[in-house]
């Protein structure tokens, strides 16, 4: 199915960028040195590649909607990883996003 496919390649995406971006955070703010920011700058890369994997075919649209993706997967990285508890409003902000996600991506489109 298009819609699963394409919500797998969201996540996927999310861990990729998400990842990736914390791993240069590590290599230097954390001062974890090189190798860190080396793997991150390899999975922003495997991000960017991902993206071209989604059935739709309009970049912009596909961008839009991933920083919705981006938002929510950003605030469960930072609970899963960092220990961050998001509050009410991080959660409602979420899913006000998924839901722009949702109607950006997935809506009925006629023809016009």
């Amino acid at each position: 199915m298009t819609v699963a496919r394409s919500l797998v390649l969201f996540v996927v995406a999310a861990v990729a960028e998400i990842g990736g971006a914390w791993l240069v955070w590590q290599g230097v703010r954390e001062h974890r040195g090189w190798a860190w920011i080396g793997a991150g700058v390899i999975a922003l890369g495997l991000y960017g590649f991902v993206a071209t994997l989604q059935p739709e075919a309009h970049f912009g649209r596909i961008l839009a909607a991933y920083g919705g993706v981006f938002v929510a997967g950003s605030l469960v990285w930072a609970a899963a990883v960092d220990g961050y508890r998001p509050d009410r409003f991080d959660v409602v902000g979420a899913l006000v996003c998924l839901i722009g996600v949702a109607v950006i991506m997935y809506a009925p489109r006629g023809a016009a």
